[in-house]
């Protein structure tokens, strides 16, 4: 029996863990107590960690379409019916006939934090879809129009804060969302032993809302609402106040105007939170030394997604807590680019294409996840034939999967890498499975960027990997590789071709500290095991904490990160305003053309509000979208797919507590047990993500003995926040009634 550490996959805490490791198999999961970020913090989800690594529905070799059976085949037969699957249709349909996917888990990988780039660049696709536009584009595309850079995304400063006020987020059972924080619950709990106040606006009273100082029960949709009236409020009241970042500033008096269309009297009947309550909390945030707005997905997967997540901001702004210790601020990550001195950029674009189909616009690179089914069913010039998905679940995590299901089923090629047989991975011709966590390496390449305090922390595999598996980074190089059209070259040579390019532009910039050396010298300088490790030195030395290849004998490297295997702490957040700004202007646009164009269509909402009952999601403890139904111990408790509603709902609409009801929207209609519960407000009803695994050939035998329903089946995909392409999830019209079966 052994001990090894590990850094937990399972959520965006990104908890230290200690595994207990006998004959080859995690027999224990414990907190890492010296743990620089999460200091022994656990949760339910990481301490599954040894039964949902040994699951024994994962798949441990590869599978093959053969005769219209998925049938397991050895990796060179595999990534051979790849090649042989892609080839034809890109030399005579071109790129834009093949769709990428990219799912939630590829965030909590080191082979998904590599790869999809490169992946993207051999393909030269336009079809682009991932998860985040069923979750956080909105953020994305607003830093992108405020800063110039779509991933300065800022967090709040938990540690230091005295009063956070947070909209649709439930972090104490979530664990915290771009909002990187081991310890969520605690470090809320210390706010308040310290004196500060939380503040939680949520039309549910979430576990986090029960701890709040004041909870405000709105209605679904309507955050923008609420936040631009409290923008008229600091206004009107003279309580705008940038201090130091006013030089670095522009569009206030722009946003004044806008605002002044949205006093808390006009919006107040349409968020169902009292005017006066509206001006409460624009004096208390204001007043606040430390004070700090956060939104989350229940306020970006909703209408007005790009709106929310933009006023956000701007009341961070306006009360002088944006890139302020206490307020919202920019972590920066040990493999960042350097900081280097304020200069105007290139700024961020939306539009840049429009999908074949609705003519969706882009963001990002990419484009709604609503429009992938009819990207592949519409006939004509570009239409997709073939998709890779890499970790994704569509079918489930989309609106209306049934359309998706089909639509998949009657592409000409799909590859899915993916440990399962799920929903989507079934229509596959060729299924690539990583091996479980504990045999791969863990960095956190995307949360150590949205972290509450800087640190940095790399765990090696825990168990060596079996000779019978290959790596989810040799997997993905493999896939770029037949992208290529190079499939019998060597994984390393992908690896290999990075280092060289970047190493051959860091030597070309005057501003690098390796500036004028030898590009082939430094690769040699290179340490690890594999291509992976050795990026990881690379991005390491050249980052903001690095040693630049011997220029700072003191700085970071994947050595000096081996020799702390509980992490490295490198310090609170600090300032990083101007110098992080991507704008043209060089300053923080607070009124981005396309935003306030958006504004219109928020005023005209004040006057067409949905009548009957609204849908919310749900976030479980012990779940993570739709990933996690097969681990048993995560099953149970409060892990249940119930459609919560207020008793004097339940009474006007006839539903008894355990009964059945019908609930239909735009996509369909679904059965489901009811949940009476104050926890819900009136007007509103709660079901939660990610449930549905009922479809035939899913290998899943715990998820599929308790399948629930999918919600998204009730969403057609018609409804989005139009700059951002993200499906409306929260606050969606539906219609409830008791089951004819009752």
């Amino acid at each position: 029996m052994s001990t090894a550490l590990r850094i937990c996959p399972l959520c965006e805490a990104t908890c230290g863990l200690t595994l207990t490791i006998d004959e080859g198999r995690v027999t224990g999961a414990r907190g890492d107590r010296e743990d620089v970020f999460s200091n022994g913090f656990i949760c339910p989800k990481g301490a599954a960690f040894g039964e949902l690594d040994a699951d024994p529905d994962r798949l441990r070799r590869p599978l093959v379409r053969r005769a219209g059976r998925l049938e397991e085949a050895s990796w060179d037969e595999a990534f051979a019916a790849v090649a042989e699957g892609l080839a034809p249709l890109l030399r005579e349909h071109g790129p834009q006939s093949v769709g990428v996917v990219l799912g939630n888990p590829n965030v909590h990988t080191v082979a998904g934090g590599l790869y999809p780039p490169l992946l993207l660049g051999a393909l030269r696709t336009r079809n682009v879809f991932s998860a985040s536009t069923l979750d956080q584009m909105p953020k994305h595309v607003s830093s992108g129009l405020l800063y110039g850079d779509a991933n300065a995304l800022p967090v709040p400063d938990l540690d230091r804060t005295d009063h956070l006020l947070m909209l649709g987020a439930n972090p104490l059972d979530s664990n915290g969302s771009l909002c990187t924080a081991p310890d969520f619950p605690g470090r809320l709990r210390a706010l308040r032993r310290r004196g500060g106040r939380l503040v939680v606006v949520d039309p549910r009273r979430t576990r986090t809302a029960a701890m709040a100082d004041r909870h405000v029960a709105i209605r679904p949709g309507t955050d923008a609402l609420l936040l631009f009236a409290m923008v008229q409020v600091l206004f009107a009241e003279d309580l705008v106040a940038p201090g130091p970042l006013a030089e670095h500033i522009s569009g206030v008096e722009e946003v004044r105007r806008l605002a002044a269309d949205f006093p808390p009297e006009a919006v107040a009947g349409a968020c169902d939170v009292p005017a006066e309550e509206i001006r409460t909390l624009a004096r208390e945030l204001a007043a606040a030394p430390k004070g700090v707005v956060y939104g989350r997905i229940g306020s970006t997967t909703v209408e007005f997604g790009t709106l929310t997540s933009w006023l956000v901001d701007v009341v961070n702004v306006l009360i002088g807590q944006l890139d302020r210790p206490g307020g919202m601020m920019f972590p920066l990550s040990a493999t960042g680019r350097r900081e280097r001195p304020a200069r105007p950029g290139k700024g961020f674009a939306l539009g840049r294409w429009h999908s074949r189909v609705s003519g969706y616009p882009e963001a990002k690179g990419e484009l709604p996840t609503v429009a992938l089914a009819e990207e592949i069913e519409t006939e004509g010039e570009g239409r997709i034939r073939a998709v890779l998905s890499i970790a994704a679940n569509p079918v489930l995590s989309a609106p209306d999967g049934d359309r998706l299901d089909r639509a998949l089923a009657g592409l000409d090629f799909m590859v899915s890498v993916d440990p399962y047989l799920n929903e989507t991975s079934r229509h596959a011709h060729v299924v690539l499975p990583p091996p479980p966590p504990s045999r791969s390496p863990h960095f956190d390449y995307a949360f150590n960027s949205l972290a509450v305090r800087n640190q940095v922390r790399y765990s090696r595999p825990a168990i060596p990997l079996e000779a019978d598996r290959i790596s989810e980074s040799a997997i993905l190089a493999r896939l770029v590789l037949c992208a290529s059209g190079q499939g019998g070259a060597d994984p390393e040579a992908v690896d290999a071709m990075v280092i060289q390019g970047t190493l051959g532009k860091e030597v070309a910039d005057p501003a690098s500290p390796v500036h004028g050396r030898e590009p082939g010298a430094l690769a040699a300088l290179l340490t690890g095991v594999d291509g992976p490790e050795r990026r990881l030195d690379m991005m390491l030395r050249l980052g903001p904490y690095g040693d630049g290849f011997g220029a700072d004998p003191d700085g970071l490297s994947l050595e000096k990160l081996l020799a702390h295997p509980h992490g490295i702490d490198l310090g609170p957040l600090r300032p990083r305003v101007p110098g992080l700004l991507k704008t043209r202007s060089g300053t923080v646009e607070l009124c981005p053309e396309p935003l306030a164009a958006d504004v219109d269509r928020l005023r005209r909402s004040l006057a067409d509000r949905p009548s009957g009952l609204l849908l919310v999601g749900r976030r479980h403890l012990r779940s993570n979208n739709s990933w996690m139904h097969n681990v048993p111990a995560l099953m149970g408790g409060s892990n249940r797919c119930t459609l919560q509603v207020h008793p004097e709902d339940a009474t006007r609409l006839g539903l008894d507590d355990g009964g059945l009801a019908r609930v239909k929207g735009d996509g369909g209609e679904l059965e489901v047990p009811v949940e009476v519960t104050d926890a819900v407000r009136t007007g509103v009803v709660s079901l939660p993500h990610g449930w549905g695994h009922a479809r035939p050939g899913v290998r899943l035998s715990v998820a599929g003995a308790r399948p629930g329903v999918n919600v998204n089946q009730l969403f057609d995909g018609s409804r989005l926040d139009p700059l951002s392409g993200t499906a409306v999830l929260n606050g969606h019209p539906v219609h409830v009634s008791p089951s004819l079966r009752h």
